[in-house]
């Protein structure tokens, strides 16, 4: 289902929501954030600190990552923080939005993992790799792939290529798309594999063992920052950029590395900065779907 599509169907629950946020009304001076997974550790020694920091938060969790977005729009919420910047690009596209992010916050990386391969070579030796085939990590496995040198693509550099894209000449191993969820048994039966975080988790793989991995400083890796994301008018606010820094306090990553198995990348990049990878992964995304 397209992201349009999912938005539509979650605007009825959205106006609920609303209906009921807008009842109780809020404090002029408190800045309220919509997330996801506020259950996580990271989250109370955030507003812990900042309070500390002299800041008055409320922390809206949403179960659908189609609503933050859509709160933020409304103005049921002020900040969100909860996604990546291509999550963001297409919803901008999609909707004719224009948020943008206050500042970065981690990438959470995608990356390859073997059990019986130590190194890159090891695994273009082996020739196979198998990847997920829903269409967001689909291109994401195949990137970071490029970045490992083990794949090269047809047409250049793209934000979402699929296995059509791949030069079979010029690449060190072969794509193999699979169900998500499959990518972990395909590591446990011992082929090389791209694999995301919640299910190296149920596999009760290491993080720490990745072969390879997104880096955030390469250009197929940026559109996969997480940030803080308001509207264009607070983008400067102080007070809304003081939120970055609180997330960034050394107590609050301590509890991220925690509740990651130390997998998130911490990434320090401003607005304009992280607006400028937000713009470009909109560009691409226009370019990609004839948008």
């Amino acid at each position: 289902m397209s992201l349009k599509r999912k938005i539509a169907a979650a605007l009825l629950a959205t106006t609920a929501t609303m209906s009921l946020a807008s009842c109780g009304g809020k404090d002029k001076d408190t800045i309220v954030i919509g997330a996801t997974n506020t259950e996580k550790p990271q989250w109370d020694v955030f507003k812990q600190e900042a309070q500390k920091a002299g800041l008055k938060i409320e922390v809206k969790n949403f179960q659908d990552y189609n609503i933050p977005n859509r709160a933020l729009t409304d103005g049921q919420v002020d900040v969100n923080n909860f996604q990546h910047m291509m999550f963001l690009a297409q919803y901008n596209v999609e909707t004719g939005s224009n948020l943008v992010p206050i500042g970065a916050t981690e990438i959470y990386p995608l990356g390859l993992y073997a059990k019986d391969a130590k190194s890159v070579e090891e695994v273009a030796k082996a020739g196979e790799v198998a990847i997920p085939n829903d269409a967001t990590n689909q291109g994401r496995a195949i990137n970071v792939l490029v970045q490992a040198g083990l794949v090269k693509l047809k047409g250049g550099q793209r934000l979402t290529p699929t296995p059509a894209d791949v030069d079979p000449g010029a690449s060190k191993v072969k794509v193999t798309p699979v169900d998500a969820a499959a990518t972990a048994t395909a590591y446990l039966d011992g082929k090389p594999a791209i694999i995301n975080n919640d299910f190296l988790i149920n596999a009760k793989i290491d993080p720490k063992s990745a072969i390879a991995k997104d880096d955030p400083k390469a250009p197929q890796a940026q559109p996969y920052i997480n940030g803080f994301v308001t509207k264009p008018e607070h983008q400067n606010d102080d007070k809304y950029k003081k939120l970055v820094e609180v997330w960034h306090h050394p107590e609050v990553q301590k509890a991220i590395d925690e509740s990651t198995g130390g997998s998130a990348v911490h990434v320090t990049m401003d607005g304009p900065q992280l607006t400028d990878v937000l713009h470009k992964t909109e560009d691409s995304f226009r370019k990609e779907n004839n948008k």
